[in-house]
């Protein structure tokens, strides 16, 4: 008996801001199950700004997604049929066969979700590619060491959030900007040692030499922009900045580079990409290190719930009008 689909397609490559239009909804009939092959329904779907590449045929460091076909994404679900021998029925796993409530796969590109009290969404989030991404940032490119001041844009989205906890518990002054009085008190709640509101500071210069009198030691940047042209005069000599996105510009609207690339020279910076699927051998690790803080409390996860999958385009565009706090996620019945 063949199973139905229920799929996010695109329709066209966007033009700046993606609209509602530019998706649609279908239904594809699933094959039978082959030897080696399992069958999940998602359960949780991730959203994340780095789609927004993938919706343009310009070249990068992964392909575009394909018109007229199911888009992928991270996903959480549950295994509902198998022929492969290292997954049951009921077993939780992750996959990247997202923006869609059920598929069928080879058992490689599946994961068995590690056994945790903690709901099955965090590892798509806060122990999942953005938690993972803040972690490799702070410890693997900017080696991060106790008592350094960070500033981190986008503060309270998946990563930055995530950057902000994980920096403070590892002893640093973290100093991070959002765009909303709620995600001010939502990182204030996070224990952040000063936050800018963007959308309300007329001069970003100033806040940082508030906030920051000694310089900044390491800056995680996700946004560009004005911002960065702001920390670039503001790092001490030798700092590092993370170059983790730059959304600002990825609907084609933000402004060009910063007028003042010759701080790098100046005060000897280092810049680094960050591409968290490069250091992906740490993920262990990662959550060694990580998980057991969050089960004692000693972080926290913050997500904005969109129900239903034909909401996954308003939550996707939802992430670059700032409807989010924290974890951009899909619940699926």
């Amino acid at each position: 008996m063949s199973h139905i689909s229920r799929q996010i397609h695109l329709l066209r490559y966007p033009s700046g801001l993606p609209s509602p239009s530019d998706f649609t909804l279908a239904e594809v009939a699933l094959p039978p199950l082959n030897d080696g092959e399992v069958e999940v329904s998602n359960q949780w779907l991730s959203v994340d700004p780095y789609m927004r590449g993938r919706m343009s045929l310009a070249k990068s460091y992964v392909p575009p997604f394909a018109l007229n076909s199911a888009l992928d994404g991270g996903a959480v679900g549950t295994v509902v049929a198998s022929r492969h021998p290292d997954f049951a029925i009921g077993d939780k796993v992750s996959s990247m066969q997202g923006w869609r409530d059920r598929f069928i796969a080879p058992g490689a590109a599946l994961t068995r979700l590690p056994a945790s009290s903690l709901p099955p969404q965090r590892f798509l989030g806060a122990l999942g590619m953005p938690g993972m991404t803040a972690w490799v940032g702070l410890h693997k490119i900017a080696k991060l060491q106790a008592g350094e001041t960070v500033l981190v844009s986008a503060a309270s989205g998946a990563v930055g959030s995530m950057v902000v906890q994980l920096a403070k518990l590892a002893g640093a002054r973290v100093i991070g900007s959002t765009g909303s009085a709620d995600k001010v008190a939502a990182l204030e709640a996070l224990g952040i040692d000063g936050v800018i509101n963007y959308k309300t500071t007329q001069d970003l210069a100033g806040e940082l030499a508030r906030l920051a009198p000694e310089g900044i030691h390491v800056y995680f940047e996700n946004v560009g922009g004005a911002m960065l042209e702001a920390a670039l005069d503001h790092m001490v000599v030798n700092g590092r900045i993370v170059m983790c996105g730059l959304i600002d510009q990825y609907n084609g609207a933000g402004q060009g580079g910063p007028g003042n690339l010759s701080q790098i020279i100046r005060k000897r910076l280092t810049m680094q990409g960050l591409i968290v699927f490069d250091h992906w051998q740490h993920y262990g690790d990662f959550l060694a290190e990580v998980t057991p803080a969050f089960e004692q409390g000693q972080l926290q996860a913050s997500e904005t719930v969109y129900e239903g999958l034909a909401q996954a385009p308003a939550a996707f565009i939802g992430l670059f009008e700032g409807r989010n706090t924290g974890k951009m996620l899909i619940k699926l019945d």
